[in-house]
């Protein structure tokens, strides 16, 4: 079973949900965004905003490991 960082497993406890913010322009979201991309490095996720995904693909796609092509 998973947690949330510093969260507890009480049932009774609620988080706050937090606005997404892009790692790379600080774009801001208020709900999770099917168009944007995250991204798990050194086991922190960034989120990067649809517009920068864009800009950056080349970037992106030259950091996939080779079984993925």
């Amino acid at each position: 079973m998973t947690s949330l960082c510093g969260g507890s497993d009480n049932a009774g406890s609620t988080m706050e949900p937090q606005p997404l913010v892009c790692a790379r322009c600080g774009t801001r979201a208020e709900a999770p965004q099917p168009t944007w991309t995250c991204s798990v490095e050194n086991g922190t996720r960034h989120y990067i905003c649809d517009i920068c995904s864009r800009e950056n693909l080349r970037a992106i796609e030259g950091r996939l490991d080779s079984a993925w092509w």
